[in-house]
């Protein structure tokens, strides 16, 4: 066995088994909602926090279910799903928002039929200058926005039922337009009433900052944001500045053409001691509807088979490895069960 191999094996039983060792989910007083039905974050194993099935890029205006054929997406996505439970992921965050694609239903059966925990959305995504902004958001108030996403959290995403276990929402770099700032303040608005973590697609370390600061005027705590595609903002200050503030700092996109970037942003991380602030995942998958066959799908256990041993490589230690796919995860996803 080679030393990549061994690394691999070794990784792949730093987390306890999804089952070992949990708190009885009816005890516990904090769970965190699948696509499945909730469960205690202790039982999440191994997460990856940001990845895509499916997407529709044709915008908020045109989107409808018939435009794809679910089977079709079901039977292109399952074998890629199956492989990477084979690799040692529990969990997968599937940040497809509505009115981009966002399938619960589908989420469902894949969940099931590959053996892994998926957790689905609600929000809206307000990057790309607002093109998958529905017309009613421009119309409605943040309030009238939090109220659709708390609904959809007490009683399901229609018509599947399936309740969010995060809300995802996005903005533009740098200063928040009206439009951003009405979603930021929609998740706020939602999260007091939800508990359910703010996952935003963030354009650089200016958007990050306002949003940290809005967040702070509606009383919730940082600790509830996550910084999303956060390797985008080539200054690492802005990456310190949200951690010690207490927010979680997602590096995703996760490739192999990326290892090095997002090693050194790691142990970046690390020499200041923040690393339990730091989310990673590979922003991968993608369904393109409309495309031929969905087009090229990306895999999705590249984090395993490569980034982690080339973390472990780095220096880090199994305790360090465990926290950035187990520990930090479940707590970012972790919410009060407030039924």
């Amino acid at each position: 066995m080679d030393r990549r191999d061994f690394l691999q094996n070794a990784l792949a039983c730093l987390a306890l088994p999804t089952d070992a060792h949990p708190a009885s989910p009816a005890k516990s007083p904090r769970r965190v909602n699948t696509v499945l039905g909730p469960t205690d974050p202790a039982r999440l194993g191994r997460v990856l926090m940001h990845e895509h099935v499916l997407v529709d890029f044709v915008g908020a205006e045109q989107i409808t279910p018939g435009r794809y054929d679910p089977a079709e997406v079901f039977q292109t996505a399952l074998p890629h799903l199956q492989k990477l439970r084979s690799v040692g992921c529990n969990t997968l965050v599937e940040c497809t928002p509505a009115y981009l694609g966002r399938d619960p239903a589908l989420l469902r059966r894949l969940a099931k039929a590959a053996g892994l925990r998926i957790v689905t959305n609600t929000g809206l995504y307000g990057a790309a200058n607002d093109r998958y902004i529905p017309r009613f958001a421009f119309r409605e108030t943040a309030q009238n926005l939090a109220a659709r996403w708390i609904a959809e959290f007490r009683s399901g995403i229609p018509p599947s039922g399936i309740r969010p276990g995060i809300i995802k929402i996005g903005v533009d770099a740098g200063a928040l337009s009206a439009i951003d700032a009405k979603l930021v303040t929609a998740a706020a608005l939602a999260h007091r009433e939800t508990g359910l973590g703010i996952a935003s697609h963030t354009g650089d370390g200016k958007a990050a900052m306002a949003q940290l600061e809005l967040l702070k005027q509606h009383d919730v705590s940082p600790s509830a944001f996550i910084w999303v595609h956060a390797q985008n903002e080539k200054d690492k200050d802005f990456h310190r500045q949200a951690a010690e503030m207490g927010a979680w700092v997602e590096f995703d996109g996760v490739s192999s053409q990326t290892l090095a970037g997002h090693t050194d942003l790691v142990l970046a991380m690390r020499h200041q001691g923040l690393l339990g602030r730091v989310l990673v995942s590979q922003d991968a998958g993608w369904y393109h509807v409309g495309e031929s066959g969905g087009g090229e799908f990306r895999e999705y256990d590249t984090l395993f088979t490569e980034f982690l041993p080339r973390l472990a490589a780095a220096g880090l230690n199994d305790t360090e490895l465990l926290a950035l796919l187990s520990q930090n995860p479940q707590q970012a996803l972790s919410q009060p069960d407030w039924g």
